[in-house]
């Protein structure tokens, strides 16, 4: 269900959906009164949702929306202004489960490109969630994200290959790495809120898939979370304990070498993993600083990205943990890491900062 004022932006995404075999546009609304009045009628499975609009705007009818309709998916839409960041932030607290920056011009090819491939991508990974809900016998789809997802209904439960679990690393961990993507924001905020102690002894840099101003914000609820200093990392500055340093929209955040410090190396190369800023840049990066000591993170979100990272991390001596299934908005990122055979742990979300804390303190069961 696609809900937005305006009838370009309604005709266009309209368009592109409807061309893909996998997704059917059930209704095309200019209000965020309409959705709501007409939801139990179009019962649909994923809703995208402007910000902006007259009668009701999006952040107004989303919770009317999911009160009706608790299991709906809705994905917020709104230009990219620091306003509009804001209120998708509230937005996922309030229940969406993801959002995306609309190009604030349509006229401009690559970027009307960029906003598609994200759009159907995004509908595709949220709506596996609802694929497996329907039918929890369902052979899991092998399709790859740019293509049709074709549905596989098994006539038997498929037995699942064995998860290969690792010791935790023998070395003292000395700094912290996260990597997120889909259903981040909030995943971050509740695990940093609850590692202060790590914090103060050691650095902890984050990497959430994001474009600008949004990261800008991000940081500023991370640390109102953690009650620590965060905000987006400059080039070149110098990596220390107690500070969260934030990969900033739009570049690639590694870490380097110099003299005695390790220092921010903001890298404004191609997408890895499609992605800008990406984890894969920086997992790999912190092991030419810290060798295996380190202790990575990977949290709910889209694609692999983090798992080719996070195989140098452990092959240098350190550990990974990735977030389990059942808490993560989208088992792409954390799944991939489970099924390489690289984590020492797979935990719930509200598991993980105890268990860092316990780490990080020299525990190692």
């Amino acid at each position: 269900m696609l809900v937005d004022d305006s009838v370009v932006i309604r005709g266009m995404i309209s368009r592109w959906l409807g061309s893909e075999p996998d997704i059917v546009v059930a209704a095309a609304l200019r209000t965020g009164r309409e959705a709501v009045n007409q939801l139990e009628r179009i019962n649909p499975d994923i809703a995208v949702l402007d910000i902006e609009m007259p009668e009701l705007d999006g952040i107004s009818a989303l919770p009317l929306l999911l009160a009706k309709k608790r299991n709906l998916i809705v994905i917020m839409a709104s230009t990219l202004t620091r306003r509009n960041a804001e209120v998708s932030f509230k937005a996922l607290s309030l229940g969406a489960s993801d959002y995306i920056p609309k190009p604030e011009s349509t006229r401009e090819a690559s970027a009307a490109e960029i906003f598609r491939h994200d759009l159907v991508r995004k509908i595709r990974h949220l709506g596996a969630k609802v694929r497996r809900a329907s039918h929890p016998t369902a052979a899991p789809s092998l399709a790859p994200a740019s293509g049709p997802m074709r549905e596989t209904v098994a006539r038997a439960p498929v037995a699942s290959p064995p998860v290969v679990r690792r010791s935790f690393s023998t070395q003292n961990p000395r700094v912290l790495l996260i990597g997120s993507s889909t259903g981040g924001p909030q995943a971050l905020m509740s695990v940093v809120a609850e590692i202060g102690p790590v914090i103060d002894r050691f650095p902890v840099l984050i990497t959430q898939h994001m474009p600008p101003t949004f990261t800008t914000i991000l940081a500023e609820h991370l640390a109102r979370s953690s009650h620590r200093p965060a905000r987006e990392a400059v080039d070149g500055e110098a990596v220390k304990a107690g500070h969260i340093y934030l990969a900033p929209g739009g570049r690639h955040m590694r870490v380097a070498r110099h003299g005695t410090e390790a220092v921010i190396a903001l890298d404004d190369g191609p997408p890895v993993n499609f992605c800008k800023p990406a984890v894969d840049p920086l997992f790999a990066s912190a092991v030419e600083v810290w060798q295996g000591s380190i202790l990575a993170v990977i949290l709910t979100g889209m694609g692999s990205d983090g798992m080719r990272g996070g195989k140098d991390i452990v092959a240098a001596g350190g550990s990974v943990i990735a977030q389990d299934e059942a808490t993560s908005v989208v088992w792409g990122m954390p799944g991939a890491a489970v099924h390489a055979g690289i984590c020492s742990a797979v935990l719930p979300l509200n598991q993980i900062a105890p268990k860092l804390v316990r780490l990080f303190s020299g525990d190692r069961s």
